[in-house]
């Protein structure tokens, strides 16, 4: 079978930019990995990583392109075939190309078909928008309503008396 992703780049302007590619689904996320940079204009060189995605779009388990856990444990694109992951009850995954500059895609399985007779795959079936030559600035800022209060704790750190400082001194 053959997956149609849409393959979106986060960014913060009113311009959509995406490309629709098309994959066998028994082929690895590294090959999902190289038709994705190819067809954004990356040359593939820097790190990268897929995390499984809910329909929130919140991050997963991360499949890195590369091992850099000291304990050879992270789960490697090259071993990890697409249908492992990717399929119509989890069609989603977060893709991040390059950590210094945090090129962000979000990568939805958009439709499942058989293999055209004669067609090479991995295939780029539409483009829409340029790549600015720059990623888009992230901007990390927490929810609303979460209610963090640093000093919510109740100690007066003016009352020196109640801290039990030399109780506790070591």
């Amino acid at each position: 079978m053959i997956y149609r992703f849409r393959v979106i780049l986060d960014n913060d302007t009113e311009d959509d930019i995406f490309r629709d590619l098309e994959i066998r689904e028994t082929d690895t996320l590294e090959d999902l990995h190289n038709i994705i940079t190819q067809s954004f204009g990356f040359d593939g060189s820097e790190m990268a990583s897929f995390y499984l995605s809910n329909d929130t779009w919140e991050q997963g388990e991360e499949i890195s392109l590369f091992d850099l856990s000291e304990d050879a444990s992270a789960r490697l694109m090259n071993e990890t075939s697409i249908n492992d992951v990717v399929h119509e009850i989890q069609p989603k995954l977060i893709y991040v190309y390059d950590f210094l500059s945090m090129w962000t895609f979000y990568v939805e399985l958009a439709e499942i078909v058989d293999e055209t007779e004669g067609n090479d795959y991995p295939n780029l079936m539409f483009v829409k928008g340029q790549v600015p030559e720059n990623a888009p600035e992230k901007l990390f800022e927490a929810d609303e309503d979460d209610n963090f209060d640093e000093f919510e704790d109740g100690i007066d750190v003016d009352d020196y008396e109640d801290l039990d400082f030399n109780e506790n001194w070591n």
